[in-house]
């Protein structure tokens, strides 16, 4: 029989078995969280891809949609050419004819002055009339004369404008030549201080709704090529000028204003001037047109960082113009900025009383500050129906205050009737405060004339003032002047008693007019006594 295998060798020989078995798991475990992390990776690069795909698939619909509506548009465009062309075509046949009729009438009336287009119009029809005349005559000078005469018929200016356009042969070219004298720049030279901004933008709005095509609307521009054209360079003779201007910080907001409706009147908005249009419309935020004038340039994807901007630059209530105007009102609610906008004009009136050395003023400055700052943000509450969100009652009481206050500062103080009342007196009363100025004269006798009305204390050198223990020194020392006026006498200002020694003695006559300090001290003092 073969032999026992020994227990011990049994052991040896198993023990390498073992080790492998756990080296096989750790690497069976290990291939598994590998291939478990792999699977991971690859479903999300798939679902990424299928994101992308989709978005992808989104896009080219989009762009479809888009090229499908922009070949309608182009083709009805197209189609509507002859027809806009047509109707065009008879509105300038009219146009002349009309042209044609109002000149002859002209010329036939031309010895009896009725074609006075400048002069005085009654009403609104005479108004429109007169507009349509110099209109029909392409008469660009008196058409701006007569505009810019009427400042105070704004509101019918506005109507009525667009109306007398209409019967123009070319109001683009029209328009261009009227506001010419002031934009691009003003040639009337620098001592002309009226500003005409308002006029050539209420023009340049009138204009608006003629050019349109009437078959398309304002997708088309009815404006002849040269006149675009001109138009065109009009816009960069503007830009030029900004640097004889004092650059965009120093520009006048007219004049933004002039030359932004002009971009957006004729079409000629330039992609590459965004940044310039962002620069002119903050400068200029507080117009009320702004905000419109912003997104028709083509800003409106602007919009939020430009309203982060004013609001970064105190001005919050224009801010508040433009997230209405653009719809970013739950981004930008209102209420907060119009309570940060009142705590900035408080905190800027306090910085003015710090830094103001004459208090009075400050005080007036500080009042018409927050005067104004209540009576917009009471505009925007009510313009924007927010008297929910913010009641407006306490800040029209504080309103009420402060036009009270105004109010009562404008009263002249009441003096007592029996304050400058003396019954040993029967001269020429003296000054409301002659009584407290130290050294006012005013004679005893009767035949002498106080120095309010001398003509010898006009421009003397001044007395020395007393010491401010013994009256009060709110008015300034009159002037004595020693020089000798024939036909007056030469009165003396009042001394003080117990100053310089001089406090007894009799009251001498009236001497003749020859100064002597002793005699006078003497004879203030008298008169003091007496007076007082």
């Amino acid at each position: 029989m073969g032999s026992v295998p020994d227990p011990g060798e049994l052991t040896e020989l198993a023990q390498p078995s073992f080790e492998e078995f756990q080296k096989q798991t750790s690497l069976m475990t290990s291939c598994t969280l590998l291939w478990q992390e792999l699977s991971d990776h690859f479903t999300s690069l798939e679902q990424n891809l299928m994101k992308k795909s989709e978005a992808l698939k989104q896009m080219i619909e989009t762009l479809d949609n888009q090229t499908q509506t922009s070949l309608e548009t182009l083709k009805r465009r197209e189609v509507t050419i002859d027809h806009s062309v047509e109707i065009v075509a008879g509105k300038v046949g009219e146009r002349a004819r009309a042209a044609l009729e109002s000149l002859e009438k002209a010329r036939d009336g031309c010895g009896d002055g009725s074609n006075d287009d400048s002069g005085d119009v009654d009403d609104e029809e005479g108004l429109l009339s007169a507009l349509k005349s110099l209109c029909l005559k392409m008469d660009a000078r008196g058409f701006w004369n007569f505009v810019t005469a009427r400042k105070k018929e704004l509101e019918n200016l506005r109507s009525k404008i667009p109306a007398a356009l209409v019967d123009c042969v070319d109001p683009a070219m029209l328009v261009l030549e009227a506001i010419s004298e002031v934009f691009p720049v003003d040639t009337r030279g620098d001592k002309v201080s009226n500003d005409y901004g308002w006029a050539c933008v209420v023009i340049l709005e009138s204009l608006t709704p003629v050019i349109v095509d009437p078959v398309i609307g304002k997708s088309r521009l009815l404006v002849t090529p040269s006149v675009k054209e001109k138009a065109k360079e009009i816009a960069e003779t503007w830009k030029k000028s900004l640097e004889e201007r004092g650059r965009i910080e120093n520009v006048k907001t007219p004049d933004v204003h002039t030359f932004l409706q002009h971009l957006v009147t004729f079409g000629i908005v330039k992609s590459e001037d965004l940044a310039l249009y962002r620069k002119l419309v903050v400068g200029s935020a507080w117009r009320k047109q702004m905000p419109k004038l912003a997104v028709s340039v083509g800003l409106g994807d602007q919009m939020p960082d430009m309203i982060e901007e004013l609001i970064s630059r105190g001005q919050q209530l224009d801010a508040v113009h433009f997230t209405y105007e653009v719809g970013l009102v739950d981004k930008f609610p209102p209420v907060p900025l119009l309570k940060a906008y009142l705590r900035d004009a408080k905190k800027s009136a306090a910085s003015i009383m710090e830094d103001s050395s004459n208090t009075g003023r400050a005080t007036h400055l500080v009042a018409r500050k927050e005067q104004s700052a209540l009576k917009a943000v009471l505009k925007c509450i009510e313009e924007y129906k927010l008297e929910e969100e913010f009641p407006p009652e306490n800040l029209k009481k504080r309103l009420d205050q402060l036009e009270k206050t105004k109010t009562e500062k404008r009263k002249p103080a009441a003096v007592p009737a029996n304050k400058r009342t003396r019954a040993s007196y029967n001269g020429p009363m003296p000054p409301a405060k002659a009584g407290r100025i130290t050294n006012a004269y005013v004679s005893s006798f009767p035949f002498i004339r106080s120095p309010s009305h001398s003509p010898q204390y006009a421009s003397p050198a001044a007395y020395p003032s007393p010491p401010t223990t013994v009256y009060s020194n709110r008015s300034p020392p009159y002037p004595y002047s020693p020089e000798i006026i024939p036909g007056s006498y030469q009165g003396s200002p009042i001394g003080y008693p117990a100053y310089n020694g001089y406090c007894n003695g009799p009251v001498p006559a009236p001497a003749p007019p020859v100064y002597h300090p002793h005699h006078h001290q003497h004879h203030q003092f008298h008169h003091q006594q007496h007076y007082y």
